[in-house]
């Protein structure tokens, strides 16, 4: 599952197989992008805001993706096979004479005047990975809302940009607090967006996510995806739930004895 930690890697590998090639191909397969065409500019940088990437190239465009949820961008060598994904799941290929990236189900992909980027990621709060991350301006959207839970309020990327529902399970339990407790009951919100960051950052140039410390294949997470299983700290069993707006939720997951704090209703809650 894509999260800001996966989308900076993948700018940071876009960027180094594109940046400063002149494009001998662009193949954008979307209805609105059918006669746009990039053949000829060069890519001058590619960089992630949030869970958003952004290709700038020459001429003042800039190629605008999101991963949503199954979404990725690969890397070929010139006339290597392309493995993302069938053909019909294709998005975007841009090639030089020395890379091909290709763009497997991406739910968002629009060309725009660099100009313009803040109307896509204008709304977007203080990027956890981003080089202009503002800790005081993190804390103030989050308790913008004093009465929303914590689970809801780190998934909103107005307030952290790049936070996903893998971290947002192992932040709370990392934290003992449940997911569903009120931002306003927060013992120290500072405390949430310095560890956020800190998540983010040690997992960034890696391709398996760990927030446990082992690395071993089926120990990398705390309590995310692990419900009925018993907890790595005192042994209960993790607890699962749907959490968000009807028609948004996505599932949670917490230990009812390690994590302080309110828990829904139901079987599994």
């Amino acid at each position: 599952m894509p999260e800001g930690d996966t989308v900076w890697r993948t700018a940071r590998d876009l960027h180094q197989a594109l940046a400063g090639g002149l494009l001998t191909r662009c193949d954008l397969r979307v209805p609105a992008l059918a006669t746009a065409d990039l053949t000829g500019r060069r890519i001058t940088e590619v960089v992630p805001r949030g869970k958003h990437l952004l290709a700038r190239a020459e001429g003042g465009l800039t190629l605008h993706s999101h991963l949503g949820m199954d979404g990725s961008w690969r890397i070929h060598a010139p006339g290597e096979r392309w493995r993302g994904g069938p053909e019909h799941q294709i998005r975007a290929v841009l090639g030089t004479a020395a890379a091909v990236a290709v763009g497997y189900r991406l739910p968002v992909l629009d060309l725009l005047r660099t100009a313009d980027e803040a109307g896509v990621v204008g709304h977007l709060g203080p990027d956890l990975l981003g080089p202009d991350w503002d800790a005081a301006e993190a804390v103030r959207r989050l308790l913008a809302d004093p009465a929303r839970t914590v689970g809801d309020a780190v998934l909103d990327q107005r307030n952290l940009a790049g936070i996903g529902n893998v971290y947002k399970s192992e932040l709370c339990f990392l934290l003992r607090i449940s997911p569903w407790l009120p931002v306003a009951q927060l013992p120290s919100p500072e405390r949430l967006t310095a560890l956020a960051k800190k998540l983010l950052e040690v997992n960034k140039a890696r391709t398996a996510r760990i927030t446990t410390a082992d690395p071993r294949p089926d120990h990398r997470l705390w309590v995310y995806g692990r419900a009925g299983r018993p907890c790595r700290r005192c042994g209960t069993p993790v607890r699962g739930a749907e959490q968000g707006k009807a028609g948004q939720e996505r599932p949670t997951y917490w230990c009812p004895r390690c994590q302080e704090g309110p828990a829904p209703d139901g079987p599994n809650g």
